[in-house]
C-alpha cells in the first residue's frame, strides 16, 4: 500500500481535483472486514435482494435446491470479481470514477461515471420505494387504510415514501461514519429477524415443508429451457443484480485498512452469506405457498400475513434499516462521486448526493405504476448489461496494462502532456472496447432471438469488454 506522502496530489488547483475525490491517506481509513460484510448483509436482505431471489425461486421450475446453490455459486462468482476492482483502490485510496480516468482518460472516465450515476439514481429511487413499504406497514398499523390513491400508491404509502426519502437525505448529510455505524447494526438485526420469520413459517407449514422444496416450484412455471440452463440464467442474473456495487466497489475499498480485510469481508458476506441467506429464502418463499396457497416474494407482504404484532413491528422497521442502509452505500454515495467527477470544482460529494436524491424521488414513485411492469428479473438483467464492459476494461487495464501501478499526479493532471490524457482526453480504443461489448450484452436482453442468452449480459459483456480493450491495448506502454 502506498505511504500517504505518496497519495499527496500536489496540483489541487487542477480542475479534476476536489477533496472528495482526492486519494484518501491511510491514517484516516477506519474501517475493516466487518464493515464490508455489512455492505454485503445489507445489499442481500434488502427488501429488493429479497424479492428477487425469491422470484428466482418460483420463475424457472427448478428444484428448490439447485436455486440455492446457484445463489450461492454467483456469490462466489462476485466475490472474485470485487476483489479484482476493490484492491487498486485499497492501495491509492481513490474512488472509482478516478481510478476508471486510468483507462478512459480524464475526460473519457466521465462516460463510464455517468452511465453509473444514473443506474445508482435509478436503483436508488426503486429501493427508496422498497423501504417505504416496510414504513407502510407501520403508519398503517396507527392509522389504519387509506383509501385514496395516486399511481397506484395509498396516501399512506405516498407519505412513508417521503418520510424515507428525507430520512436517507438527512443520514447522508450525517457523513460516512454514521452511515458505517448505521450499517454495522442493521446488518446483524436483519438476520435475527429473518431467522424468527423462517421458524416461524417452518412451524406453521409442518413438517411436509422440506420434502415439498424439491417440486413446490415447479408446479406454475412456465420457463421452457433445460435445468443447465436455467442454473445458469439464475447464477447471471444474481451477478447482475450486483453489477452497479462490482464496477464501483473502489468507492468503499478505498476507506479499508489492508486489502486482508477487503478480501476476508467479502469472503464472509459474499459466498458465507448468501449460503445462508438462501436458505432462509428458500424456506420462506416455499412456506408461504404452504400457507397462503400463493407466493410471497416482499417480506413486507409476509410480516402482514404472520399474526404476531411485535414481529410485524420489529420486522418492518429492520427491513426498513437494511434497504435504506445499502440504499446509502451502493446507491447514493457512487452517484454522489460520479457527479463530482463531471464538474469537480462545481459539484462537491455532497451536492451530488442531492442531485441523485432528487432525480430518484421520481424514479421511486413511478416504480409500483410503470417502471416495475417491465419483471424484475428482466430490470435487472438489462441494467447490469449497460455497464458490465466497464468491468473487463477496468480489470484488463489495471492488472494487464498497467501492471498493477498508476500515476497518483497524472490522473489529477489535466493538461495535454498528461500520460492519461490520450486523444482530448478520451481514450478511443476503450470507447470502442465498451461500445462494441455493450451492444452484444444487451441484445441478449432486449433482441428476442438471443433469450436464450438471458442472464448471460454482465458476464457477457464484462469478458467482451476486457478482451477486446486488451486487443487494443496490448502493445500500449
Amino acid at each position: 500500500m502506498s505511504s500517504d506522502r505518496e497519495l499527496e496530489v500536489r496540483n489541487t488547483d487542477s480542475r479534476l481535483y476536489n477533496e472528495d475525490l482526492a486519494p484518501l491517506p491511510k491514517s484516516k481509513r477506519t474501517w475493516g472486514w466487518f464493515e464490508i460484510f455489512n455492505v454485503w448483509s445489507n445489499d442481500v436482505q434488502s427488501l429488493f435482494g429479497y424479492t428477487l431471489a425469491a422470484s428466482l425461486f418460483l420463475s424457472y421450475g427448478l428444484n428448490g435446491w439447485w436455486v440455492m446453490a446457484a445463489i450461492m455459486t454467483a456469490g462466489l462468482i462476485v466475490m472474485l470479481m470485487v476483489n479484482l476492482t476493490g484492491k487498486p483502490s485499497v492501495k491509492y485510496g481513490i474512488p472509482f470514477p478516478v481510478l476508471i480516468r486510468a483507462s478512459m482518460g480524464i475526460n473519457g472516465a466521465n462516460l463510464p461515471a455517468i452511465l453509473r450515476a444514473i443506474i445508482g439514481i435509478f436503483w436508488y429511487g426503486v429501493q427508496t420505494y422498497f423501504a417505504s413499504t416496510a414504513v407502510t406497514i407501520l403508519l398503517t398499523l396507527i392509522f389504519g387504510e387509506s383509501s385514496s390513491s395516486f399511481l397506484q400508491l395509498s396516501a399512506t404509502a405516498w407519505l412513508a415514501f417521503v418520510i424515507v426519502w428525507v430520512f436517507q437525505i438527512l443520514l447522508f448529510w450525517a457523513g460516512i461514519e454514521p452511515i458505517k455505524r448505521f450499517l454495522n447494526w442493521a446488518g446483524p438485526l436483519v438476520y435475527v429477524v429473518m431467522i424468527i420469520m423462517m421458524a416461524m413459517v417452518w412451524y406453521q407449514s409442518g413438517s411436509e415443508l422440506i420434502p415439498a422444496v424439491s417440486s413446490i416450484f415447479s408446479q406454475n412455471s412456465t420457463y421452457e429451457g433445460s435445468q443447465i440452463q436455467a442454473f445458469t440464467a439464475i447464477v447471471g442474473t444474481m451477478v447482475a443484480y450486483f453489477a452497479a456495487v462490482v464496477i464501483n466497489f473502489g468507492d468503499f475499498s478505498r476507506f479499508l485498512r489492508s486489502e486482508k480485510d477487503m478480501k476476508l469481508g467479502n469472503l464472509i458476506g459474499l459466498p458465507l452469506n448468501m449460503a445462508f441467506f438462501s436458505f432462509i429464502a428458500l424456506i420462506i418463499t416455499a412456506g408461504t405457498l404452504v400457507l397462503f396457497g400463493e407466493p410471497l416474494t416482499n417480506p413486507s407482504d409476509i410480516v402482514e400475513r404472520v399474526d404476531a404484532l411485535p414481529l410485524t413491528i420489529v420486522s418492518a422497521l429492520t427491513f426498513f434499516a437494511a434497504t435504506v442502509g445499502i440504499n446509502m452505500v451502493a446507491n447514493f454515495i457512487p452517484p454522489a462521486y460520479d457527479l463530482a467527477n463531471l464538474f469537480p470544482k462545481h459539484i462537491d460529494f455532497k451536492r451530488g448526493g442531492l442531485i441523485t436524491a432528487v432525480i430518484a424521488f421520481f424514479v421511486g414513485a413511478l416504480w409500483v405504476s410503470a417502471i416495475s411492469q417491465i419483471g424484475i428479473v428482466g430490470f435487472v438483467n438489462a441494467i447490469g448489461a449497460i455497464i458490465a464492459p466497464f468491468f473487463g476494461i477496468l480489470v484488463v487495464d489495471y492488472y494487464l496494462i498497467k501492471h498493477q501501478n498508476l500515476d497518483m499526479q497524472e490522473l489529477f493532471n489535466d493538461q495535454s502532456t498528461g500520460i492519461y490524457y490520450y486523444q482530448k482526453g478520451w481514450n478511443v480504443k476503450g470507447i470502442i472496447a465498451f461500445a462494441l461489448a455493450a451492444i452484444f450484452s444487451i441484445a441478449t436482453v432486449l433482441v428476442p432471438i438471443l433469450t436464450k442468452l438471458e442472464g448471460y449480459g454482465f458476464l457477457i459483456g464484462a469478458g467482451l469488454g476486457g478482451i477486446i480493450y486488451w486487443i487494443l491495448m496490448r502493445n500500449e506502454k
